[in-house]
């Protein structure tokens, strides 16, 4: 697959004028790359948010998201499926989640919205479970990909790159990791997902190998002690001299153990459970000071504490110590459709007051 649009539209021309082409030429997307250098990351060579600074934090080089890993979602258990039914339709349906994902995508880029985590096995659709008897996995129980998931995640990968967004690509979630059969299939896992974007040959996607490795895995691969073997593994599989960035992530106010520092190309923390916004700079000091840290992006991708309003939050703290953050939005008890990310069915428009007051402090701070 030929991603270079200059070279595309160049021989194209050429053909018309030698007369060899007898119809229009598709011009085709310019390929989006990510990169790390020190602390930032950089978008198709230049830092994010360049040169941008608010209220005397530097912006540049960080990487604002959001957690939206419901866009792939499906339910495989016939028991539970009718749970996620839309209000307007009385009827679950994968496809119109994914479609509707990739038609807010713009709206979230244009205030600012880089990147935002999805993953391979959800979240909980209830925003937090203790027990989850929905199956929702793109892995089979060897560890092959399911084609409808795939499909699903193509449609928003392919958006993402057009926009020049980064998502970070969650691929095990506690709560469905036991879908897999044992540890075999979740190397296979993630050799066939890996393989598979090589296939694609996305360089704008960072993997997240699971969401919280300290939070109830069923595999000890995926859990803290071991987890960074899957990092490194990740890390190995290189096509073409590309490899994928990685890391994986711990649950609210944990800090990232010296394995996982050592092995991972930025850092994912969650504040999650941290009500002081001091301690989200605390966070930041702490993972700073871990074993084996050197200049490398610290990124916030999941914290549930909104005060968007105020003139210090969690949001503000983690610009201000030089950290990324990430809006995690779920539908309380009693709330609309219109409310949360991750509680499915998913309105993925900007349409309540506290997304709107999360892309309003956004747009402030990237200046979008």
């Amino acid at each position: 697959m030929i991603r270079n649009s200059s070279y595309i539209c160049f021989v194209g021309v050429l053909c018309l004028s030698f007369g060899l082409l007898s119809y229009p030429v598709s011009q085709a997307v310019a390929q989006t790359t990510v990169a790390i250098t020190g602390e930032k990351f950089y978008i198709n060579g230049r830092p994010t948010y360049p040169e941008r600074t608010w209220k005397g934090h530097a912006i540049e080089g960080l990487l604002m998201n959001s957690r939206m890993v419901q866009g792939i979602f499906d339910d495989l258990n016939p028991e539970t499926v009718n749970r996620w039914k839309y209000p307007d339709t009385e009827v679950w349906d994968p496809d119109r989640n994914t479609r509707e994902f990739v038609a807010n995508m713009a709206e979230w880029k244009a205030h600012g919205l880089l990147s935002f985590t999805l993953n391979l096995q959800g979240g909980s659709p209830e925003g937090y479970s203790r027990n989850q008897p929905w199956h929702n996995s793109a892995f089979t129980a060897s560890g092959e990909l399911r084609p409808a998931y795939l499909q699903r995640l193509k449609k928003i990968l392919d958006e993402a790159e057009r926009l020049e967004m980064v998502p970070i690509l969650g691929l095990f979630y506690f709560g469905q990791d036991h879908r897999l059969a044992d540890e075999a299939a979740v190397i296979r896992a993630v050799d066939n997902i890996l393989n598979w974007l090589h296939m694609q040959a996305y360089k704008h996607v960072l993997i997240e190998v699971n969401n919280e490795c300290n939070v109830r895995y069923t595999h000890e691969i995926l859990q803290p002690d071991r987890v960074h073997e899957l990092i490194l593994r990740v890390k190995a599989n290189e096509k073409n001299g590309f490899r994928y960035l990685v890391s994986t992530s711990y649950g609210g106010g944990f800090i990232p153990l010296p394995n996982v520092v050592k092995a991972a190309d930025f850092l994912l923390i969650h504040g999650n459970g941290v009500s002081d916004p001091d301690q989200i700079v605390e966070m930041v000091r702490k993972t700073k000071s871990v074993e084996g840290y050197r200049d490398m992006p610290i990124v916030f991708n999941e914290d549930d504490h909104f005060d968007f309003d105020k003139d210090w939050n969690n949001f503000i703290a983690a610009v201000s110590a030089g950290a990324s953050w990430g809006f995690f939005d779920f539908r309380m008890e009693g709330e609309g459709f219109e409310q949360g990310y991750q509680s499915v069915p998913v309105d993925w428009s900007t349409g309540s007051d506290r997304k709107r007051d999360f892309f309003a402090l956004l747009r402030e701070i990237t200046g979008y």
